[in-house]
């Protein structure tokens, strides 16, 4: 030990020899430089040791590059650069040399060169003053510990005086004994920090015998440690010393924290470690031995009776709430799993409740940990106290900060979800996920997965497999037993109020419609080729068809899925829909056969029908009547048609009253079958219907104009009967006629004008328009929605529709007025007929007399066996009769056709205008509206 220290304090004198001794080129030039005497460098030697002896350390950190920049920078800003660059080559090479016989700690070197010039630069600057507080005022301006004022003031006592004297002397060995004892002195002294505390006390260097003694000695420097009454205290008692701060070694300080504590359970009747043992009861949601739940104030509560300081019972309250909070929600989850069985929860319910149930065991695992640590008592408030692994109530605040926001937010979400269920539910526990606090969006992910994991399998099931996997009615899709026929339409739809609020209602649309298409095709179509589709659905959106792909937070893939299983089942149904079962066929025969469109065929069947017709409803066979039906086939292009397209045409009798001809209920039908009917409703067929009815009384109003033409047609017999009538009835006789004639010829350009508009106009434009969106259709919504647009237009610009029933009364009135001209005509020309029979020979009267006629009237019927004056005055009767009749019809016609006109511009389709320009190009209805007359004088 001896040698270490005698070793020790020669490197010392060493070190400072080279300090001061060592010549420099300035020196060698300039003769009168400083050279330190013997006192000087035993003074120096004492700086040294009492530096080394010091228990003072650096307040920063130890970085040797920052040291050396910051030497730098100060020789720089003094103005000294090529010190400075000495400084930095010195450095450089310093900084360079490692291994045996080099510094290791370099940076403490530079910081004690540092703080050397540092200390040099303030005693520079301060004048010396009997004042100073020698230690204190070094200590505390960051400078190196001093003597106090001189050699002369403190070489007589103290641990340094003595020091003093042996390096003096050169004894630097007994010197350095005293160095360790007084570190040893110093081991035992408070620090510089507990000066400012109110319970530090001082200990000093000197050699003291009694607590008592040292506490005196303490006081008093305390009260005098300030001015020059400090500075004389210390000079008298203590000079020649160092003044060091030390620990207390009598430990005044926990003495005092002790009595603190007992005065904090002076005023608690219960322990912390009770109250938080009881705080961890209660959020477990059992009762503690003092917080208990109170049911009136339905919250967990410590009794007033307790006696506790306010702050401990508001503090109790708060941690507590998570109690509450845990009470609620294990409420909810042990309600939901009781009626499960009774009731229906739900897949979506149970889910949740199984994201809860794994919350609360994350949350049981931080109470098992917290309970572990209230097995470790409470320290005394000290110094260590906050190192301890302990549980106080306010540390549990800290560790319930989380669980609490998440135990919260679990609360919040079952009061919303008490009466949801399904989609409804997922809905509203995504509303509450729309969140800043990262915490709470990550928890609400986590949660909703969960949550959502049965919702999204049902979507996954429903759009690749078709299957309603939906026990309780919790999907945004429902589906009924309906007819195949009605599969489409009425089997499902959406819930809207299941629909969850992640997913919208244009997706949701096609979510129901790629499922309703695959249902289709297994129902309807029979077909199995959606799965293939389905599968390449799936492997071009990137997800697998088995379950489990998908989840929520991948909205992205649920649409890209959707819109892939879309596309291809949707297309494979219309290829079944247009290739297997010929849908657009089927519309064209429709079109030829029911809404008249094969020319050659609707002439014939009317012609071999007719007669058929004419009868009553009820004497009509429909038997006879398919014959003749299909007799039309067989003689007209009909034949080449597919049979099966033939075979579905068929004959209707509509439903009849008391003197209904054969005309008013005679009809075709076409017999449309899985899966067109899903196309071809009963409410499309009627609306089918009420435009063949339409269109074949528009046939029959032609037909029986050209019968009515064949009948006026003049020949040449009918010019020799004219030349043997006498004058007054063939006057009369050419008067009548003229005036059918001209009522034909309206009515004829009516009728032509109108069967051509239906037929162009209305038919074929509506036909163009259809074709064209049966190209651009993408799924069977598509086409019901061109196919509907289709018929309605039909209905619309026939005047079929509701809008146009008025004028479609009227347009019925001007039929019916038409075929009274009829009838008119027919009588008219039969008694011609008859009154020429009994002019000309009797060989051909017979002939002519036997003509069978069904409208022969009475009055003509009376000419046989009549004289000829007698047949001359009844032929000019009959004659003006039918005039009149016949003046009639055209007054009444020529009224009704111009309301007819004048209602056109009032309808909303465009397309009527063209038919009223076609009736009236000439502007001679216009016209005659101005007139005060109109009839048969105004034609004439």
């Amino acid at each position: 030990m001896g040698d270490d220290n005698q070793r020790v304090v020669d490197l010392v004198k060493e070190l400072v020899q080279r300090l001061l001794y060592t010549s420099s080129p300035s020196n060698i030039q300039n003769p009168n430089a400083f050279v330190p005497t013997q006192q000087e460098y035993n003074q120096a030697v004492k700086y040294s040791i009492r530096i080394l002896s010091s228990r003072m350390t650096p307040s920063i950190a130890a970085d040797d590059s920052a040291m050396a920049e910051s030497i730098k920078r100060r020789l720089a800003t003094a103005g000294k650069s090529s010190d400075a660059l000495t400084f930095a080559d010195l450095y450089s090479k310093f900084s360079l040399k490692n291994g045996p016989g080099s510094i290791n700690n370099k940076w403490a070197v530079l910081y004690l060169l540092k703080t050397i010039s540092d200390d040099r630069k303030i005693r520079k600057n301060q004048f010396p003053s009997t004042n100073s507080n020698g230690f204190f005022d070094s200590a505390m301006s960051g400078g190196l510990p001093t003597l106090f004022e001189s050699d002369e003031r403190s070489g007589s006592s103290g641990t340094f005086g003595k020091l003093s004297k042996n390096l003096s002397a050169g004894g630097f060995n007994s010197g350095f004994d005293d160095v360790r004892a007084l570190a040893d002195n110093v081991r035992n002294l408070r620090g510089l920090g507990n000066l400012e505390n109110n319970r530090g006390d001082w200990s000093l260097g000197a050699n003291t015998d009694t607590k008592s003694g040292n506490m005196k000695k303490l006081k008093g420097l305390w009260d005098n440690s300030r001015g020059l009454r400090t500075s004389e205290h210390l000079g008298k008692q203590y000079s020649g010393g160092i003044l060091m701060v030390s620990k207390d070694p009598e430990n005044i300080r926990d003495m005092a924290y002790r009595e603190f504590a007992d005065l904090i359970k002076e005023e608690n009747e219960v322990s912390e470690v009770i109250l938080v043992r009881d705080v961890l009861y209660a959020c477990q949601g059992i009762d503690g031995k003092y917080v208990k739940f109170d049911e009136k104030a339905d919250a967990y509560v410590l009794p007033d009776l307790v006696k506790v300081p306010r702050a401990t019972r508001i503090m109790v309250r708060k941690l507590c709430e998570l109690g509450w909070l845990f009470r609620k929600v294990k409420g909810y989850i042990t309600e939901s799993m009781d009626r499960f069985p009774a009731e229906d929860v739900g897949t979506v319910g149970q889910a949740f409740c199984a994201a809860l149930q794994d919350e609360l065991s994350e949350y049981y695992k931080l109470l098992a940990v917290l309970e572990a640590q209230t097995m470790n008592p409470i320290p005394l408030v000290s110094e260590n106290a906050s190192s301890g692994n302990y549980l106080s109530l306010r540390r549990l605040s800290v560790w319930f900060t989380e669980p609490t926001v998440k135990m919260r937010l679990m609360a919040v979400l079952v009061d919303s979800c008490k009466v949801l269920k399904g989609g409804a539910m997922a809905g509203a526990i995504h509303m509450h996920a729309q969140h800043g606090d990262p915490l709470v969006n990550d928890f609400m992910k986590r949660l909703l997965r969960r949550v959502c994991s049965p919702l999204f399998e049902m979507v996954r099931s429903w759009v690749l497999e078709g299957e309603l996997e939906d026990i309780f009615a919790e999907f945004f899709v429902l589906g009924q037993p309906v007819k195949a026929e009605s599969l489409w339409r009425e089997g499902y739809r959406l819930h809207a109020a299941m629909l969850p609020t992640f997913i919208s209602q244009s997706l949701a649309q096609q979510i129901l419609r790629t499922g309703k298409s695959i249902n289709f095709l297994r129902v309807c179509c029979e077909d199995q080729g959606w799965a293939d589709a389905a599968t390449e659905a799936a492997a071009a959106a990137g997800t697998s068809t088995r379950r489990g792909g998908l989840g929520y937070g991948e909205t992205d893939a649920l649409e890209s899925l959707v819109t892939e299983a879309a596309k291809r089942i949707d297309r494979h149904l219309l290829d079944v829909m247009y290739k297997q079962y010929k849908f657009k066929e089927h519309c064209l025969a429709i079109k030829r056969y029911l809404l008249l469109g094969q020319g050659d065929f609707v002439q014939y069947l009317m012609d071999i029908v007719g007669p058929e017709l004419n009868e009553a409803a009820n004497t009509i066979s429909s038997f006879k009547l398919a014959g003749l039906l299909e007799s039309a086939i067989r003689s007209s292009n009909a034949q080449y048609d597919d049979p099966d397209i033939l075979d579905r045409l068929r004959v209707k009798m509509m439903p009849h009253n008391t003197g209904d001809k054969g005309w008013d209920v005679f009809s075709l039908e076409y017999d449309a079958r899985v899966p067109l009917n899903t196309v071809f409703t009963e409410s499309v067929m009627s609306s089918y219907l009420r435009i063949f009815n339409f269109l074949w009384k528009l046939r029959r109003i032609e037909h029986a104009l050209i019968g009515v033409w064949k009948m006026m047609k003049p020949n040449c017999v009918t010019s020799r009967f004219f030349s043997k009538l006498p004058h007054a009835v063939k006057l009369q006789l050419i008067l009548t006629s003229r005036k059918c004639q001209v009522l034909w010829d309206e009515m004829n350009h009516f009728v032509s004008n109108l069967q051509y508009y239906i037929m162009f106009e209305v038919l074929e434009e509506s036909w163009s328009e259809f074709s064209k969106e049966l190209e651009a259709a993408k799924d069977l919504d598509d086409l019901l929605g061109a196919h509907e647009k289709y018929l309605y237009s039909i209905v619309e610009k026939s005047l079929l529709g509701e809008r146009s029933r008025n004028l479609n009364m009227v347009l019925f009135t001007l039929f019916d007025l038409i075929m009274r001209f009829r009838s008119h005509a027919d009588r008219l020309y039969e008694g011609i007929y008859e009154l020429q029979s009994r002019t000309t020979d009797t060989s051909r009267d017979k002939a002519r007399v036997l003509r069978p006629s069904s409208n022969r009237s009475s009055d003509s019927g009376t000419w046989l066996g009549e004289g000829r004056k007698d047949i001359t005055r009844r032929a000019g009767e009959f004659l003006r009769n039918m005039g009149q009749d016949i003046d009639a019809i055209a007054k009444e016609y020529s009224s009704v056709f111009e309301g007819f006109i004048s209602q056109l511009p009032m309808q909303q389709h465009v397309d009527l205008k063209f038919l009223m320009f076609r009736l009236d190009f000439t502007e001679f209805y216009s016209q005659s509206q101005l007139r005060p007359s109109t009839g048969v004088k105004v034609l004439l």
